[in-house]
């Protein structure tokens, strides 16, 4: 009986580390997208320099929907 008992212990493994692994990867996306958003907002204010305040402002909201999608990374690691 006592065998029976200690393999299923054996068989009870943790994965406490593996949410913290879920969220570095789930940053990398965010991460990403950001550094795109900035730098294609850069290059426009670049070509359109009259376009500056308008292209500034939207990008502002493209990065906080982006910061969302972090957020909800970092939620999702821990409730999974």
């Amino acid at each position: 009986m006592n065998e029976i008992i200690l393999a299923q212990e054996a068989a009870a493994t943790s994965f406490s580390g593996f949410g913290a692994i879920g969220y570095g990867l789930a940053a990398i996306g965010p991460g990403i997208g950001i550094g795109i958003l900035v730098g294609k907002t850069l290059e426009g204010m670049a070509r359109q320099p009259e376009m500056a305040g308008q292209l500034r402002t939207t990008m502002f909201l493209g990065i906080a929907f982006v910061e969302a999608l972090a957020l909800i990374g970092l939620v999702a690691g821990f409730l999974f």
